[in-house]
């Protein structure tokens, strides 16, 4: 009997929750349907990836997120003069909440790119996944009693050095919550949690998510965080093997109804692989460049509003 295609779980999900999820009020006060608690599992043996075709997704995009969150940067402007939106509304929500100037999201993000001081004062998102992935804040007690900051803790750098010289360890974690920090965040971390396990010759990944936009997010998250665990495989020569991701409160906005109907419509199809063409000297020296994508003939891309 033939396998189920690797999406089809995904659907089972988006089903699941709108069928039966708990309908809610949100943050953003567009409401939800919710459940908690979900899993799903994938194989990235071969060069599989956890790619949606049921619509469009555009990888390059959440590839271009992923090496900047690489980079420590939290400002959107190396993102938006590469193209990337995924994150203007945030910034643009606080700079016309703190200035009362209801200036056009087109003509903020233009303000960004053109303008470095600008970019500078209004375009940072505080200390989101990158700066915590890779310079964790920490603190030491001066001679007077106070204290200063120290050096930051780099875990991409330490959880690669970790699989390379103790493979057997249950420490290989990335975390994004720094409880202290939180308030300083345009966006608490959503995927918060990785885990990395070795079996054998094969690099298994865990992330677990607190809050999961089913429809607009969990594409992005799924092959954001495969390519992470395919980057790390790489550079600490073990083969991908299995993507686990769990999610906390998983849910679908009331407003995406006309997209969740359209892509249950649809049949998953082909089975696209990932092909990283270059190894670099190091898990932070990738470009967009070292990526392609084969065999990825989706349905097309679905609009939904994003919930800011």
């Amino acid at each position: 009997m033939p396998q189920p295609h690797y999406e089809q779980q995904y659907l089972d999900l988006m089903r699941r929750i709108w069928c039966e999820g708990d309908e809610r009020k949100d943050r953003t006060g567009v409401g939800t349907r919710s459940v908690f608690g979900a899993m799903l599992r994938f194989d990235l043996c071969d060069g599989a990836m956890p790619l949606i075709t049921t619509k469009r997704v555009y990888w390059k995009t959440a590839t271009r997120e992923l090496l900047w969150f690489l980079t420590g940067d939290t400002n959107i402007r190396p993102l938006v003069l590469q193209g990337v939106k995924i994150w203007n509304e945030w910034p643009h929500a606080r700079y016309v909440k703190e200035t009362g100037d209801a200036i056009a999201l087109e003509d903020f993000v233009q303000c960004i790119a053109d303008d470095e001081a600008f970019a500078e004062r209004w375009g940072d998102l505080g200390p989101v996944y990158g700066k915590q992935w890779v310079d964790w804040p920490t603190y030491r007690r001066r001679e007077d009693g106070l204290y200063e900051p120290g050096e930051g803790v780099n875990q991409i750098a330490e959880v690669v050095e970790s699989l390379r010289n103790n493979p057997g360890s249950r420490r290989h974690i990335i975390e994004g919550w720094n409880v202290a920090e939180l308030d300083r965040m345009a966006l608490p971390p959503c995927h918060k949690t990785y885990q990395f396990h070795v079996a054998d010759t094969r690099l298994n990944c865990l992330l677990y998510q607190r809050s999961c936009d089913v429809a607009l997010g969990l594409p992005f998250n799924l092959w954001s965080a495969a390519l992470l665990q395919r980057m790390i495989a790489q550079q600490v020569d073990l083969e991908p093997g299995e993507l686990v991701w769990m999610g906390g409160d998983t849910h679908l906005y009331l407003n995406h109804e006309d997209l969740i109907r359209e892509q249950l419509s649809r049949e998953p199809q082909g089975a696209p692989r990932l092909e990283i063409v270059r190894r670099p000297p190091s898990i932070f020296d990738y470009a967009i460049e070292d990526f392609a994508v084969h065999d990825y003939a989706p349905h097309g891309p679905i609009k939904a509003p994003v919930a800011v």
